[in-house]
């Protein structure tokens, strides 16, 4: 079952539980924060962007999550020998003052920090992305100055109950946009070119429970000259109204059904360098992935802990369109994931 929302409706009835479970090609639940009910100290809220092609990629995330706030800034080369520095400032109690915005079609999202600042600003069809830290490799600073244009008519928008009351997720993922803008380390610059680099919004609100792993994979790039991209994902809350997969072919959404991710294990554990596959229970989505890089942290402190495996590599595989259409796909630049958090 895939039921698709499609008219604009509040996201939260007056017990803070969701009005409608499933998913939308765009933004048409509203937030409102007054409505939760599930307790603000099990609020969540996050931006995050990733922009990448080939070469190089970064990941810039701005969140609150009520007790804890992480602010984080990564860059990861994928030529030669692959390596990626993350730097993840972490603040106690925001409970909400970081002040992300109710929406993902406009306003600012922004953080400061010993040493950094970040800002995500959202107007006129652009994201701009900026973001500054002092000591970010080697001693060396990391300026950030990214735009986000082209957005796609459509994306995934999903809303997610959990079988505990007024426990929700509610989520955006916006595939394809294409990036222009530059990174510097130091006196080294690396120049995003719209012609081959794209961008991924992850824009998360939500009452969460208390232990939940997801996994999560993404790429946008182009299917013969076309952008295409992928969203991909599962593993928390009730999924039996609809799920995030989703494909991205000029501009236009195409709602897959589950799609499994099969992660070769090694020794009774991930083995997340090796090539994985995804399968999929409709046959539209078929895909060998040959891994680069696995941008891995874990924090375990006490009755917090996060375990990471962010997997950055090429794809390769068949998809099929809503019409029948099929796509041979070939080495498109992506991630995959699974992260564990106690939370």
């Amino acid at each position: 079952m895939q039921h698709e929302i499609t008219r604009a409706i509040p996201l939260l009835d007056e017990h803070g539980n969701l009005t409608e479970p499933g998913f939308a090609r765009c933004l048409l639940p509203v937030y409102d924060r007054t409505k939760v009910k599930g307790g603000f100290a099990r609020l969540k809220e996050w931006d995050y962007y990733y922009v990448g092609n080939d070469r190089f990629g970064i990941a810039l995330t701005i969140a609150d999550n009520s007790y804890m706030g992480l602010d984080s800034i990564s860059f990861l080369s994928f030529e030669g020998t692959p390596w990626e520095i993350t730097k993840s400032p972490m603040s106690v109690f925001p409970m909400g003052k970081t002040g992300l915005p109710p929406t993902s079609k406009e306003g600012v999202t922004a953080h400061a920090g010993k040493g950094y600042e970040m800002k995500f600003t959202v107007a006129d069809s652009k994201r701009r992305l900026t973001a500054h830290m002092d000591d970010f490799k080697d001693g060396q600073p990391i300026d950030i100055d990214v735009t986000l244009s082209d957005e796609p008519e459509e994306s995934i928008v999903i809303c997610t109950p959990f079988e505990k009351k007024a426990h929700f997720y509610y989520n955006q993922k916006i595939n394809c946009m294409r990036a222009s803008g530059t990174v510097k380390i130091g006196t080294q610059t690396f120049v995003f070119d719209p012609a081959e680099s794209f961008g991924v919004l992850d824009w998360g609100r939500g009452v969460w429970t208390y232990h939940n792993t997801w996994y999560w994979g993404s790429a946008s790039g182009l299917a013969d000259g076309v952008d295409f991209g992928f969203n991909i994902g599962y593993g928390f809350g009730d999924t039996s109204a609809a799920s995030e997969n989703m494909l991205f072919y000029a501009g236009k959404a195409h709602k897959l059904s589950r799609v499994t991710f099969n992660i070769p294990m090694k020794d009774g554990k991930e083995d997340y360098l090796k090539p994985w596959t995804f399968t999929s229970d409709d046959g539209r989505f078929e895909m060998d992935f040959v891994p680069v890089i696995n941008r891995a942290s874990c924090t375990d402190v006490g009755l917090i802990k996060s375990d990471q495996n962010q997997v950055f590599g090429r794809f390769t595989g068949t998809v099929v369109l809503d019409d029948g259409t099929k796509l041979a796909i070939r080495d498109l630049m992506g991630f995959a994931e699974k992260v564990e958090n106690k939370w």
